[in-house]
């Protein structure tokens, strides 16, 4: 639901986006970082949170999380912390943004973040947008040439990185809810593209994005409409038979003003619509005293994210993916959802979250 950050990572490339003084790559989630700098690896370097430190030693993952690109600053000083802190936050950093930037090869966003993976340790995942999910239009038209653009730049992304996770979409029930007929040519660019896509990096798991809450029926909240399950659109997975997994993304908080709302089956639920692994890609929720009528806190996210790992125990769920690391310059509620101050100290969320799995 979060806005697409239109992300430009070449300064990364110019400058260099080494590690810390230090700091050495451990596996997933095993590299610490304090809040004044520095790194630690091994899984016995745990410090506490106090005095403003995000040392938190995380538990073997059961499933992949992560983090989507989301720095504190958008500079290679702001990069190389982001990527450096994203090794404690999970084994997976996350880019979405514009599809046609699939187009360039050998820099831009996707790119970077599919380069630097061996170095920093994560797994890559990529997602290609194609409309605009305020709004519902498409950034380009789903013309014949277009469509075999698309395509194309999918193809030869993921022939020459071999990604191991490409979304094609993003939230695209919305685009159902606004343009039943652009869906329609997307399910077929889809399928197009699953197929390509596969002929050239078969092990790349190729799958499109839903929003959760809009999938549930629930428009009310801060969504301004009704809360109605009769108007599910749990149908839309049909639509789809060669995604590899069912992704979606969730804020609770745009329906819900305390997590303990949540109903038990809210996340189970998923598992009665589909038998294919599920991946969360989007997560989130804010830590602000606002909106106005939607208060939160920093507890009240932490207890967000206890209650989330709790709910998905039992799923087959491969990705959890939390929207941003530091705040960002983005609409309320969106802007308070980062795990850690602006000032690089921890959120209780950040320690809730390191330590799932």
């Amino acid at each position: 639901m979060k806005s697409i950050l239109a992300i430009f990572l070449v300064a990364i490339l110019l400058f260099g986006c080494t590690q810390p003084n230090g700091g050495q790559t451990g596996g997933n989630g095993s590299t610490g970082t304090g809040g004044t700098g520095g790194t630690g690896t091994g899984s016995g370097n745990t410090t506490g949170t106090g005095g403003g430190g995000t040392n938190v030693t995380p538990p073997a993952p059961q499933f992949l999380k992560g983090v989507s690109i989301s720095p504190k600053s958008y500079n290679s000083t702001g990069f190389a912390d982001f990527f450096a802190k994203a090794q404690q936050a999970g084994g997976a950093v996350m880019w979405a943004g514009d599809w046609n930037e699939l187009s360039n090869t050998s820099s831009g966003g996707p790119v970077v973040v599919a380069s630097l993976s061996s170095q920093y340790n994560y797994v890559p995942i990529i997602e290609a947008q194609f409309f605009t999910q305020s709004t519902g239009q498409l950034i380009r038209p789903l013309d014949d040439a277009n469509r075999q653009a698309y395509k194309d730049e999918a193809v030869a992304f993921a022939e020459k990185y071999k990604p191991e996770y490409l979304g094609l979409g993003i939230e695209v029930n919305i685009l159902y809810e606004k343009s039943p007929s652009d869906f329609d040519s997307f399910v077929s660019l889809y399928n197009e593209t699953y197929d390509a896509v596969k002929a050239v990096s078969p092990n790349t798991k190729v799958f499109t994005i839903f929003q959760l809450e809009k999938m549930k029926g629930l428009q009310g909240g801060l969504f301004g409409g009704t809360n109605n399950p009769d108007n599910a659109e749990w149908g839309l997975l049909a639509r789809f038979p060669k995604s590899d997994l069912i992704a979606f993304t969730t804020y609770p908080d745009l329906i819900y003003k305390s997590p303990s709302e949540m109903p038990a089956d809210y996340y189970p639920e998923i598992a009665a619509h589909t038998s294919k692994p599920i991946a969360f890609t989007e997560i989130g929720w804010h830590s602000a005293a606002s909106p106005a009528g939607w208060e939160s806190s920093e507890s009240e996210q932490a207890e967000f994210v206890t209650r989330f790992f709790n709910l998905t125990s039992g799923m087959n769920k491969k990705l959890a993916i939390w929207s941003f690391m530091y705040d960002q310059n983005t609409v309320e509620p969106f802007n308070s959802m980062g795990l850690l101050r602006g000032d690089g100290t921890a959120r209780p969320a950040w320690d809730a979250w390191v330590r799932a799995g």
